[in-house]
């Protein structure tokens, strides 16, 4: 089974503050529920058997979109309500989903951060793949919104981001870095499940890098694919979401 990992849960601050009122981010749209970031990333790739989609914040919104919008898609789409969506972290979304899904008989899962868009074709090929997948985009490494990956000299992945969006800082050596495409393709789902039960329940409410740090920290580099997006966008603030339609001409 092949598993669309969505979380959407958060209460986008920034994206509320910038359009003058509280708004769930991922339905958004000016033009129509397609361009919204739920509507583009869902129907991204029509081959997923199942599509879980993690919501907290304005939750009865999230559930009247999902219903109105995807009516097609009801017996594929399962939807989880993460309770602790304001006072955990983000990894308390991705521990709800997985917690679901380590129940199912799954294959493979993509899990994507919900405030993203991006290319069709750069995802297909993360989709399809049949490796594990790492991605990346070409951005401006910027501490205030970046998820920044590094290489050490080992050339083992590690993961690095600040939550208060002010500095960031390397504290050893290293070969590379990148700055995250936030989408990741697990393959193997022994090792989903036991980097799952190697997570205890407090550490799950901070970052959902921890679990991604331990899925990918100890792999070797010739164990995974690395994917760039041709074009990535995070939508942090309205005028963010409005360059959508500017690449996509």
């Amino acid at each position: 089974m092949k598993v669309l990992l969505l979380t959407v849960a958060g209460t986008s601050t920034r994206f509320g503050k910038s359009l003058g009122r509280e708004c769930l981010k991922c339905i958004y749209n000016e033009k129509g529920f397609d361009e919204s970031l739920l509507g583009n990333m869902v129907r991204k790739d029509a081959s997923f058997d199942k599509i879980v989609i993690v919501g907290g914040y304005k939750f009865q919104e999230l559930k009247d979109a999902v219903e109105n919008h995807f009516s097609d898609l009801k017996d594929k789409i399962v939807l989880i309500n993460n309770e602790h969506y304001f006072d955990y972290g983000s990894g308390y979304s991705l521990y709800e989903g997985l917690k679901y899904l380590v129940g199912t008989d799954f294959d493979e899962i993509v899990f994507a951060e919900g405030d993203l868009w991006v290319d069709d074709e750069s995802f297909f090929k993360v989709s399809s793949s049949d490796k594990d997948v790492i991605t990346f985009n070409r951005d401006t490494i910027d501490a205030k919104k970046s998820v920044v990956l590094y290489f050490d000299t080992q050339n083992k992945v590690h993961y690095l981001y600040d939550t208060a969006h002010s500095y960031l800082e390397i504290d050893r050596p290293f070969l590379s870095i990148y700055n995250s495409g936030q989408i990741w393709k697990f393959s193997d789902s022994d090792r989903v499940r036991k980097s799952f039960d190697g997570i205890d329940e407090k550490t799950w409410r901070g970052t959902n890098l921890v679990f991604i740090q331990k899925y990918f920290g100890e792999r070797d580099k010739d164990e995974y694919e690395m994917a760039q997006f041709n074009t990535w966008l995070n939508c942090n603030t309205v005028d963010d979401f409005r360059k959508i339609a500017e690449v996509k001409k």
